[in-house]
């Protein structure tokens, strides 16, 4: 392949980092009945950032696709997934409950508790183009512990 039409990953998490740093999104492979309706229901639902992952991997990625097939989904998490982007890292929380998607409203839990119970999180380095990946809660942990909390005083 020609280098001009090659990703360079140092210029692809750039780009990434600059359209995305303080946004959320949301990693998909569909959404189920109405649950996209549901999340746009949710107080700030409708400004999370929707990529459907069914078409990736593609040959000439935007820098967010590049992004989720290079660093996402190798990991394995269960879809959907919610990544909140900061200006250091990227904290990852998969959506998923016993193979299905949680209620939407179980998102803003999740973000009230992030910072300390992430699936993942995934660091900007000083390496150009490269991330750090740390793990975080079990794969199988995905209650909202906030919302448990409350719920029970």
């Amino acid at each position: 392949m020609f280098g001009f039409l090659v990703p360079r990953p140092a210029r692809q998490l750039d780009r990434f980092r600059e359209r995305f740093t303080g946004r959320s999104l949301i990693v998909h492979q569909g959404f189920p009945g109405d649950w996209l309706e549901e999340l746009l229901k949710q107080p700030g639902g409708g400004g999370h950032f929707r990529l459907d992952s069914r078409a990736l991997p593609t040959a000439r990625p935007t820098p967010i696709e590049w992004v989720i097939q290079t660093h996402v989904l190798p990991m394995g998490l269960p879809q959907p997934l919610f990544l909140k982007v900061r200006e250091g890292d990227v904290l990852i929380r998969h959506l998923d409950r016993g193979g299905r998607a949680v209620h939407p409203s179980e998102i803003a839990w999740f973000l009230e508790e992030l910072e300390t119970r992430h699936h993942a999180r995934l660091r900007f380095t000083s390496k150009p183009g490269r991330m750090e990946v740390s793990l975080g809660i079990s794969v199988n942990d995905n209650e909202a512990q906030s919302m448990l909390e409350h719920l029970t005083g």
